[in-house]
């Protein structure tokens, strides 16, 4: 009698109190564990309480190559998964961590997809102070960023690219989990990390992934060895799972380019796909794409994967599939041909230099702040004529009253609220700083 008690017992689910504690004192979950916390999560059956105390305990006491892995497919598993098989061609996703100024995603899905390459992008939140990518491309008249699975499919097949909003079908115990991080301040934990970005981009049918892991001011890394510690997690994570990754982790401690705003952005982002450009962002996309065709097995070298990425800058190809991605998505691509069409805001204002000097540091998430408030309309979407260009980097000279930026706007009162952080962003210095590497770090 008692050995069948004794086996009962056994086979009884651990509680939610004794899960926490297990993770609060540094143990590691089983796979049935995790999948208990996961399907109670999505059940809603543990109360948002312990959810709270658990992703604090994990934040804390983090968890191993192994956890990490399975609750990436656990994540994975809660919802529905994209068929990608019947594609013949190499399906590699780039993903970013989100940075101020970022703009790379515009151009390397296009560019990926002029090389052969399969490119899924569904995009989740950024950070709030940061610009979606899909935020940017709605600035485009009849651009619509939602699609469901069937429509992202078909458009893949089609065009070889696609950039939408996450679908909801998509890892949805994911968004549940990262809602509850974003109130709990546990956004940064790595292992969570990890499994939100494995989750989504291995249910989109991803064979590969290219990770752009941003530290800095202007991203929510704001520490140099997390970033590598992430880099380093997700790789070997994503091997686990059997998939290709290569993750390189980039400086982010002023935008990237020339300019910060959705529309703005955009009309940079087809500059570069015309060959043109701010010299960081082309050397990033550059290095992003060298990492995106070879991982998909395109090129081999690093110098047949150089010049495979020029190749298809240069010949217009890629702007192509920019065009043709835009179109399958509604949207204008006469706006694409003849940037003069995208709106310009009203009035345009220079933030002058308050003393002679060189650009010592840019906080750039002050930046992205004082473009939310330039561009945040009444019903809460985005105003596409305004932001900041002429973006003075950092080690470079100026004069008293010369201009740090060129602020783009149509409200007097909105300027206003913004001109104090575009002003707290720069520290000017007498001597020039030492540059640091775009890309610290590469990790495969």
């Amino acid at each position: 009698m008692t050995e069948k008690i004794v086996e009962h017992r056994r086979k009884e689910k651990p509680s939610f109190s004794s899960l926490i504690e297990k993770k609060r004192d540094g143990g590691e979950f089983s796979a049935e564990e995790i999948r208990q916390i996961v399907d109670s999560i999505m059940d809603a059956e543990m109360p948002e309480a312990q959810q709270a105390a658990l992703a604090m305990a994990i934040y804390f006491k983090q968890m191993s190559a192994q956890e990490t892995a399975l609750l990436a497919e656990e994540l994975r598993l809660s919802g529905e998964v994209i068929e990608l098989d019947r594609l013949t061609q190499p399906k590699i996703a780039k993903v970013s961590t989100g940075g101020v100024g970022d703009k790379t995603s515009l151009v390397l899905g296009p560019l990926g997809a002029a090389a052969g390459v399969i490119m899924p992008g569904m995009n989740g939140k950024d950070e709030e102070f940061c610009l979606s990518t899909v935020e940017k491309l709605s600035s485009i008249p009849g651009f619509k960023g939602k699609a469901g699975m069937d429509q992202f499919r078909q458009q893949l097949e089609r065009v070889g690219c696609a950039v939408t909003e996450q679908c909801k079908e998509i890892a949805p115990a994911d968004d549940i989990l990262y809602a509850l991080r974003q109130k709990t301040g546990t956004i940064p934990s790595l292992p969570l990390i990890t499994g939100s970005i494995l989750s989504k981009k291995l249910a989109e049918g991803c064979e590969g992934l290219v990770i752009d892991v941003k530290w800095g001011n202007g991203s929510f890394i704001r520490d140099l060895e997390q970033a590598k510690q992430l880099a380093r997690i997700v790789t070997r994570v994503a091997r686990s799972l059997n998939r290709k990754c290569v993750a390189l982790v980039t400086d982010i401690n002023q935008p990237l380019g020339d300019s910060v705003g959705t529309g703005l952005e955009v009309l940079e982002a087809v500059r570069l796909l015309k060959g043109e450009g701010p010299e960081d962002l082309q050397d990033l996309v550059l290095k992003l794409g060298m990492e995106v065709v070879r991982l998909a097995g395109v090129a081999g070298s690093t110098l047949s994967a150089k010049q495979t990425v020029e190749k298809h800058l240069k010949d217009g190809s890629a702007l192509e599939k920019f065009k043709a991605m835009v179109r399958a998505q509604g949207g204008k691509t006469d706006w694409i041909d003849d940037p003069s069409k995208f709106p310009k805001a009203k009035f345009i204002r220079k933030l002058p230099a308050p003393k002679r000097g060189y650009v010592h540091t840019i906080d750039a998430g002050k930046i992205a702040q004082g473009v939310r408030l330039l561009a945040t309309l009444k019903d809460g979407t985005l105003d596409p004529s305004v932001g900041v260009t002429e973006i003075r980097k950092v080690g470079t000279q100026v004069k008293q009253g010369e201009p740090l930026i060129m602020i783009h706007y149509n409200d007097e009162a909105k300027v206003d609220a913004a001109l104090p952080y575009f002003r707290d962003a720069y520290r000017l210095a007498p001597k020039r700083p030492n540059m640091p590497p775009l890309v610290v770090e590469r990790v495969a």
